[in-house]
């Protein structure tokens, strides 16, 4: 490998609050334009990412060009392309159904990736999309990166987080394609596991704090011993993460905002056993060496906005908090999150994991035959852009210049017919 000036550079698609961008960054990347239809994440994204170019528009309508022209990319060669499409569709949870017209997104994602012509391609979605007859859904994906010049590494993997220092069971697809003349990547090996303590054992009781049922942060004072928590809290350098340096306070606990409970809920949660199902509710209690169950997204506004279950803490008689949820996906505590729990968990459970995330990335730049470095220049994340965590939709939407009802008219019929016109299209310029 040789050390190179530049760092490589890549483009998240439906980028959310940017788990996968994140991944990427610490593998050595710079991500300089993340698209995301969400305003909300888009930003919760921006604050995370203020050196990236946050565009907020669906894929549906954005092209190619449109993005480097908003990154400023002008036709320099684009290193990855990664992403995963909204998968409610084919989701092994509630109904499968091939022809859902929202797994048509992912033929936009082929799209955008010809007309971006990365070196290389990252596609990640749900273990389900390997399953019955979803398989034939994924041999078409395939079929439509062969015909705009991508090699697809094969056997297609599904990782699970818990292999890769991620403190959680979390199985999902990655699919890898090089573009004509580039070599092949491999998948990543597992490493050692990490167990749900020693992710979050050193944060504080949420419900010791007041001012957490009415905010998301307060200054704490903690100890924090275990390597991986150590890392998460920028006490301990992590000789594998090339990304940014964040300036940020580590005294403060942030996205800790409570849950209340009733008293027959808190008896409930306490005599349940580590490892087990809570009968009442189905909440999994954590096992304090065990790993996380996977954590959920919920539903979005347009299904109802329901907040999906929560694990029990292992030692205290409450669901985690959205830090702690962070802490289990392997976010670094300066990583924010919306103020909201419903945000929050959202932002997480549709996120991919850091770390996996870099596990992947770290096979790209391998191929790329680039030595990862540490950039010299650290980003402050400022207390005069916190405005942005706490946008409600309305004035998310008003800030990005795009209609309130964006995340809403998604799923309509609609956009749906818009969308598999689109996907016609782009079947027929690919086949072309």
């Amino acid at each position: 490998m040789s050390q190179t000036n530049e760092r490589p550079i890549g483009v998240d698609l439906f980028a959310g609050a940017g788990g996968l961008s994140l991944g990427f960054e610490q593998a050595g990347f710079d991500v300089v334009a993340a698209v995301e239809i969400d305003p909300i994440h888009c930003a919760v994204h921006e604050y995370n990412f203020p050196q990236t170019t946050v565009i907020c528009d669906s894929v549906v309508e954005i092209t190619g060009q449109e993005i480097r022209r908003r990154a400023g990319l002008g036709d320099r060669d684009i290193d990855c392309v990664f992403g995963g499409a909204p998968c409610q569709g084919f989701s092994l949870i509630g109904k499968r159904v091939f022809e859902d017209p929202r797994n048509q997104l992912v033929f936009h994602y082929v799209r955008i990736v010809q007309e971006l012509q990365p070196k290389y391609c990252v596609f990640e979605n749900v273990k389900g999309l390997t399953v019955g007859k979803h398989r034939q859904f994924l041999a078409e994906l395939i079929e439509a990166l062969h015909q705009v010049g991508y090699a697809v590494v094969c056997p297609y993997q599904v990782l699970n987080a818990a292999d890769y220092g991620v403190p959680q069971d979390r199985r999902r697809l990655f699919l890898i394609g090089a573009r004509q003349g580039q070599p092949l990547p491999e998948y990543p090996q597992p490493i050692a596991r990490v167990c749900v303590m020693e992710a979050i054992g050193d944060l504080p009781d949420a419900d010791g704090f007041d001012g957490l049922l009415e905010t998301d942060s307060v200054p704490v004072q903690f100890d924090t011993h275990a390597t991986y928590a150590r890392r998460l809290r920028g006490l301990e350098a992590d000789p594998d993460d090339f990304g940014y340096l964040r300036i940020f306070d580590p005294n403060v606990l942030t996205a800790s905002m409570r849950t209340v409970h009733t008293h027959t809920s808190q008896k409930r949660f306490a005599t349940t056993e580590h490892g087990k199902t809570e009968s009442i509710s189905r909440f999994y209690k954590l096992h304090p060496q065990g790993v996380c169950n996977t954590l959920r997204a919920g539903t979005d506004s347009a299904r109802g906005a329901h907040t999906s279950p929560r694990p029990i803490h292992p030692h205290w008689p409450r669901v985690i908090t959205v830090r702690e949820a962070a802490r289990l996906h392997s976010y670094p505590d300066w990583f924010r999150f919306h103020v909201t729990k419903w945000h929050g968990f959202r932002q997480i459970g549709n996120s991919v994991p850091p770390l996996l995330g870099r596990a992947v990335a770290q096979e790209i730049s391998k191929a790329l035959k680039m030595l990862p470095h540490k950039p010299t220049a650290a980003i402050v994340l400022q207390e005069n852009t916190q405005s942005l965590l706490t946008f409600d939709m309305r004035s998310a939407a008003s800030y990005y210049q795009v209609p309130a009802t964006a995340i809403a008219q998604r799923t309509r019929k609609s956009v749906s017919k818009d969308a598999q016109r689109e996907v016609l299209s782009v079947s027929n310029r690919i086949a072309v």
